[in-house]
């Protein structure tokens, strides 16, 4: 399959994973990177690079347009939600070039309180959340929570834990909005509360085409990059990440992409956070995109999913039907300004002298 692909945000630590996995399930492909970005750009990897307007604005589309005739391209595949969210609004223009979940689905994904409302609304675990609409209603949103000891503040809208925070009760929470209002321009309304969830953190990342998933990969995150100096302490972005087999996780997060979309096609991350019983909820459903640390889910297992996704994309005949990998003991360790990198338990201290007494 010696496809022409087009990569948006080349240069970013995501697309320069998504290039690795790509090259890994197949070498022949024809990589071509874009960016608004000239200093993220020159980072890229891809096999040829154009510097694009900003996503913002409508001369993002034509651009990708020219490109796409001038490099032959077939498929253009996103790796951030605002590219994600760009490309859904230009399916005419781009037609037959991508290969996305319908655009309900894409903004419906979103928004990740109009999410939670809708997953629980038919069945799927999801964790309890409400609107901020006033700082005044903060004691009133913590009483229907049952007024608990810690909550989940959050952006309803954005990636990376951006203004996500614990908080141990409405002043807290009121000082915390109105440090993201005042200094950084974001408005009360744009934040939620939910119940916080203190278990394990898991993703799931499965390739669908019409309605059915033709494979399933799951991972459980163990520590996170940055943490420290984040008041989450929790982040999208695993520093060290492993594979695991999880049916349950699975089971709820299939239930939660069918909820969302019956007839999915593309890729989906789901995330999921342990409840205090230990049951798996739905946290945020990452439609369109390969997750930033899917090189553990491609370079490890019988199936590289992007291999997989390229040829639902393309129409080609795939040999699998809703197939779970529950490969187990495959470590992924990322680190500030180093490749990110994969091994199994067993490597663990190859090359290394154990000198601790």
């Amino acid at each position: 399959m010696n496809a022409r692909l087009l990569v948006t945000s080349a240069g970013s630590g995501a697309s320069g994973n998504l290039v690795r996995s790509l090259r890994a399930g197949n070498a022949s492909l024809t990589i071509v990177g874009c960016h608004d970005d000239q200093f993220i750009l020159k980072n890229s990897t891809a096999d040829r690079n154009y510097l694009v307007p900003s996503l913002s604005r409508p001369a993002w589309t034509r651009a990708l347009r020219r490109i796409v005739a001038a490099e032959k391209i077939d498929l253009v595949i996103p790796t951030s939600d605002p590219d994600v969210a760009a490309l859904s609004r230009a399916r005419g223009p781009l037609a037959g070039r991508l290969f996305l979940p319908r655009a309900a689905t894409v903004e419906r994904c979103g928004d990740k309180y109009r999410l939670s409302e809708w997953l629980r609304v038919r069945g799927v675990p999801a964790p309890r959340t409400y609107r901020v609409t006033d700082l005044r209603h903060l004691e009133r949103i913590f009483e229907r929570l049952g007024n608990p000891s810690r909550a989940w503040c959050r952006i309803r809208e954005g990636a990376g834990s951006r203004g996500a925070a614990p908080v141990a009760g409405p002043d807290q929470t009121r000082s915390w909005i109105r440090y993201w209002r005042d200094m950084r321009d974001v408005p009360v309304s744009a934040f939620t509360l939910s119940e916080y969830l203190p278990g394990r953190d898991f993703g799931c990342q499965s390739v669908w085409k019409d309605g059915r998933p033709a494979l399933v990969k799951t991972y459980e995150r163990l520590s996170y990059l940055g943490s420290a100096s984040q008041p989450s302490e929790v982040s999208a972005v695993g520093a060290l990440t492993k594979t695991v087999c999880e049916p349950g996780v699975v089971e709820i997060s299939l239930r939660a992409i069918r909820a969302v979309d019956r007839k999915a096609s593309g890729v989906f991350a789901v995330d999921l956070k342990e409840d205090a019983d230990q049951v798996p909820r739905v946290t945020e459903i990452n439609a369109g995109r390969f997750t930033s640390g899917t090189n553990l889910l491609d370079l490890t297992g019988k199936h590289n999913m992007t291999a997989v996704y390229l040829q639902l994309a393309r129409g080609e005949a795939v040999d699998l039907h809703e197939e779970y990998e529950g490969t187990e003991h495959h470590y992924m360790l990322r680190d500030i300004d180093a490749v990110p990198r994969v091994f199994h338990a067993d490597e663990f201290f190859d090359g290394v002298e154990d000198a601790r007494g």
